[in-house]
């Protein structure tokens, strides 16, 4: 099985506003010149984290979604990120994974964060996805779901790298570094963060700790504070020689035996 390179962009992102947030990252994926199979963007890239839905949601067949396609297609690697997205009525934080080919994928944040409210305006998904990239399997979350080893537990291997987009505040960064390496350890598998930098429109300020960690949990890269692009090429044959040599996997719970 080949290795996989992967991109992340850590930023400040221009409050409430999709145009210009939209023209920084064309400015930021063009500008990418080294071989990647993936770019890694913060969760609502394209607003910043706000509640404001009924001026910033907008539909799948809108303006972010088909750029975001566009510029996949045209640097011919896989693009993710979050934006908040309007169907049906209802309102979602939703990652849209877009690949050179035309197809995509998406993930809705399961986990809604009711310290700020997100919880009272957006709908929950229901279901985990794994993408498929070079024969990796990869599993997407947003933020909050770092929290909750149940939803983001790796059963049999099911998938090789865990993406966690976020914006994740500053005054929150010493439990995002831990959980984050937590659940690269419980689950034997990478574990990628990427979160963004500076303040919003509500005056949270905002520390980065992009990172990535290997499945022993050591951490291969980390940025604080200051925006960055980076590429990591993560190894699968140390993932999998140490999957074999210390099978962790093999012992764990099933959701069945545990007892409330």
């Amino acid at each position: 099985m080949q290795d996989l390179t992967v991109t992340l962009i850590q930023t400040e992102l221009i409050w409430e506003d999709i145009d210009r947030n939209i023209s920084m990252f064309d400015n930021l994926i063009g500008g990418i010149q080294e071989k990647t199979d993936l770019v890694i963007l913060p969760e609502m890239f394209s607003t910043g984290f706000t509640m404001n839905v009924r001026n910033m949601a907008r539909p799948m067949d809108s303006m972010p979604v088909k750029w975001l396609r566009d510029k996949s297609a045209d640097k011919g690697f896989d693009i993710m990120g979050s934006m908040i997205i309007e169907e049906d009525g209802k309102y979602f934080n939703r990652i849209i994974w877009t690949k050179p080919d035309g197809r995509f994928f998406t993930y809705d944040k399961r986990h809604l964060f009711r310290m700020a409210g997100e919880d009272k305006i957006y709908s929950g998904g229901t279901e985990n996805i794994a993408i498929y990239l070079n024969g990796w399997k990869i599993r997407p979350f947003v933020c909050y779901d770092l929290r909750f080893p149940i939803w983001t537990r790796n059963i049999n291997n099911a998938y090789d790298l865990a993406v966690f987009i976020a914006s994740w505040p500053e005054k929150r960064r010493d439990a995002w570094r831990l959980l984050l390496q937590a659940r690269a350890v419980e689950n034997l598998s990478y574990v990628i963060g990427v979160n963004r930098v500076g303040k919003d429109g509500n005056e949270f300020t905002y520390s980065g700790d992009s990172s990535v960690i290997d499945p022993k949990g050591k951490i291969l890269f980390h940025q604080d504070y200051d925006s960055v692009i980076h590429t990591e090429t993560l190894s699968y044959t140390n993932m999998t020689v140490w999957r074999k040599a210390f099978p962790a996997w093999m012992d764990a719970d099933k959701l069945s035996d545990i007892r409330g």
